[in-house]
């Protein structure tokens, strides 16, 4: 008999419910106090003077290139291995992506190819906290710093993770989350802009609230891009519970790596030193040696009830939006050929050890 395991899973409670209950009850549904406390206990936990809620990650990450002033001609290096999300919002400043490849390890930016790919008109860089490990930061940095360029961190898988002990989310100039409903922690749709400047976080403010300091007095162009309410109110809940589900997270990886250690061809996901990856998703590279291809591999786990997913299958250049800009030839082979490999595994904090077993089960019938 087959188990269904999903590939993820929102994890609510009691807590929840009662939270957006009494939101609904008090009637006010947006720019309340449960906004302010997610924003301040948010900041807290990454360890950063100021956090800015928003609608979305999406969202975040457009906001934070705007109070940069980023525009036409100007150029933002970010990683073409991630959701289309981390190139469209270079696009949404009119300025241009450009594409570095990957570590293949451990799937994020290279940082020598960033260096390579800098020119006199790079105003930014987004690395990509992929599937919840941290990027390759002091080397990053260091890269920015030299050639005067702002660092924008696209945490959005990367709640709680850590490098040198340092949360994800204050090791940029700015950050930017995601609390979509498969992520570490979620408010269903929502959003968070992290920062240690003062005056990135007061631009910010003034961008997702029509530009007002003040009721009805409105300094510069905004949009309503505000969090709700009931949204803040999940996400002070799930707040409280990220460092657990992390763990679980964490202890699932554990287990799916031991297993999957024992069958040739397949690679569990490569940690890195001084890091702590918080498994957003647990990702395999599926090997030449190994007996079945990816798309093969993924269609027996789906036939036995496992739930798996491909982050991602295409290089953002690839998708058809940015071949229409002329993003045609082949700008990142390490990524390309990492896009033919990767599959997802269930890692979710309500994975149990069971449901562990059976998916190492099911990939030792096919190995």
């Amino acid at each position: 008999m087959n188990l269904k395991i999903p590939i993820a899973k929102p994890n609510f409670g009691k807590e929840e419910e009662e939270a957006l209950k009494a939101v609904l009850e008090s009637g006010i549904l947006v720019q309340g106090e449960k906004t302010k406390s997610f924003e301040k206990e948010f900041a807290e936990y990454i360890g950063v003077e100021h956090a800015v809620a928003v609608t979305n990650g999406t969202i975040a990450l457009d906001v934070a290139l705007k109070a940069l002033k980023l525009g036409p001609g100007d150029e933002v290096i970010t990683s073409a291995f991630s959701f289309i999300a981390s190139g469209n919002c270079i696009l949404f400043q009119r300025a241009k992506p450009v594409f570095a490849d990957i570590n293949p390890r451990t799937f994020n930016i290279d940082p020598q190819d960033v260096a390579e790919k800098i020119t006199t008109k790079t105003k930014a860089l987004i690395p990509i906290h992929m599937f919840g490990q941290p990027a390759e930061m002091d080397a990053l940095r260091e890269i920015a710093e030299d050639k005067e360029i702002a660092v924008i961190e696209d945490a959005a898988q990367a709640h709680g993770a850590e490098h040198k002990g340092q949360k994800a989310g204050s090791l940029g100039d700015m950050a930017c989350f995601s609390f979509y409903a498969t992520k570490n922690m979620t408010t269903g749709e929502g959003g968070m802009i992290t920062t240690n400047d003062q005056k990135l976080a007061r631009k910010a403010r003034l961008l997702i609230n029509h530009g007002q300091s003040q009721k009805y007095h409105h300094e510069s162009l905004g949009y309503n891009y505000r969090m709700t309410e009931l949204s803040a109110a999940l996400g002070l809940i799930q707040l409280k519970k990220l460092d657990e589900f992390n763990a679980k997270r964490r202890e699932n990886a554990k287990l799916l790596t031991e297993g999957i250690c024992n069958f040739s061809g397949l690679t569990p996901p490569y940690v890195e030193k001084d890091v702590k990856h918080v498994f957003h998703q647990y990702v395999v590279r599926v090997e030449d040696a190994y007996p079945r291809d990816r798309n093969e591999l993924a269609t027996h786990l789906t036939e036995k009830g496992v739930g798996i997913a491909i982050h991602y299958p295409v290089p953002i250049y690839k998708q058809p939006l940015y071949q229409e800009l002329g993003y045609g030839r082949t700008l990142c082979p390490l990524t390309e050929d990492l896009c033919m490999r990767v599959l997802s595994l269930p890692v979710h904090p309500l994975v149990d050890v069971k449901a562990i077993k059976y998916v190492l089960d099911v990939l030792k019938d096919i190995s």
